[in-house]
């Protein structure tokens, strides 16, 4: 097994300016959840030239993609995210993700015949907040995987994903218009019902348990100070600790939705992004082995605290986890005190730590692959 990680190892090295070069790419040019066109262009690139048999706008989806090699027993998945925040950019590190899978990819494909491997490359678009991953589930993706992996920057390493479960949904209330001095009476404001349901959230917070966030955004809440907002609409994100505890909590949000409409006269409309996203079902086998290769890599795990918190954020692969066998440890970066979803952050998304934590990530989720193959082939 030795022989075959080593070889593994220097096909990520003998492509680490290409892989670099992709990240860079990736990072100088965000593009928002369904939109990302180019991305889904570039991050197969190098796979395609490889050998890889590479399936643009996979199952349906414009902006995913499949990439296989090999015809090995063992299917190994490696997740390739590629979205970046709306206003901040590659602020999650998305850049890094693909690459890393990337390489990771190109690592297992040149042992792939030896270890008895079929790898495959899922370009997963929409990570944030619009559900890439359970889109193409539902289309039939990763059926008879077995493992699904991929390493996500942080500002230090954590092997266990313990991400909450989430819901997405956008909110809008609608009103009617009127002049705010003259003929208030005649209004009715779409603004002021989100007031109340965003007063009634705060207080709804005092009863809730410490495993449940409820947080969002207002997008929109009129154009005039002069004229009573006849629309207003928002962004906003339910979280709790399994499907289960969220599937109980959600209609009481939604009652507050509902009671900023009561109360102002409004119609309320609720609209989901995406079906939930799922908590996370580690494969603990597979953690075990990638924690042993990234230390043999030289990485350190951190210990419990706020600086290691990234591993409760949310991600759709918990979606991938409760289908087939699946790991998503994180990689530090040195961004501290930069966290995730910060201009700090996205800024360290490039450059010397990133580029060591692209690297090492490739490799120790490649031979976490080859760690899943070996013991599983015919004597």
């Amino acid at each position: 097994m030795g022989t075959l990680k080593e070889a593994a190892r220097r096909e990520v090295d003998r492509h680490a300016e290409r892989l670099i070069a992709l990240s860079e790419r990736l990072h100088a040019d965000p593009e928002t959840a369904w939109e990302e066109h180019r991305a889904a262009a570039a991050v197969p690139e190098l796979l395609d030239r490889a050998g890889f048999t590479v399936t643009p706008s996979y199952l349906g989806l414009e902006t995913a993609f499949h990439a296989r090699f090999g015809s090995g027993p063992t299917r190994v998945a490696l997740c390739a995210e590629y979205d970046a925040l709306p206003g901040l950019g590659h602020a999650c590190g998305h850049n890094l993700i693909a690459a890393s899978s990337v390489g990771a990819a190109l690592g297992l494909a040149t042992v792939a015949d030896e270890a008895g491997l079929t790898v495959e490359v899922y370009g997963t678009p929409a990570e944030e907040g619009g559900g890439g991953k359970i889109e193409l589930l539902e289309r039939g993706a990763f059926q008879g995987a077995d493992l699904a992996m991929m390493v996500h920057p942080a500002p230090v390493d954590v092997a266990e994903a313990r991400p909450f479960a989430v819901s997405h949904s956008r909110i809008s209330y609608t009103g009617r218009s009127a002049h705010a001095a003259a003929y208030p009476e005649a209004g009715v404001n779409a603004a002021d019902a989100f007031t109340v349901a965003q007063v009634a959230i705060g207080l709804l917070r005092q009863q809730l348990p410490p495993s449940v966030r409820v947080h969002g955004v207002v997008t929109h809440a009129g154009d005039a100070p002069n004229a009573i907002p006849e629309r207003s609409s928002g962004r906003w994100y339910v979280r709790a600790e399994t499907l289960a505890e969220l599937a109980a909590l959600e209609p009481r949000v939604t009652r507050i939705f509902e009671a900023g409409a009561l109360a102002t006269g409004c119609e309320l409309e609720i609209e989901p992004e995406s079906k939930p996203y799922a908590e996370f079902r580690t494969d603990e086998t597979a953690l075990g082995n990638y924690r042993l290769n990234a230390l043999a890599l030289g990485r350190e795990f951190a210990p419990p605290g706020q600086a290691s918190r990234m591993n409760r954020a949310s991600t759709d692969m918990g979606n991938v986890s409760q289908v087939v066998p699946a790991i998503h440890p994180y990689i530090g970066i040195g961004s501290l005190p930069a966290t995730n979803h910060q201009h700090e952050f996205a800024a360290f998304c490039v450059g010397g730590a990133a580029e060591r934590a692209l690297l090492d990530g490739a490799v120790a989720l490649a031979w976490t692959g080859i760690d899943r193959a070996v013991p599983n082939r015919p004597a």
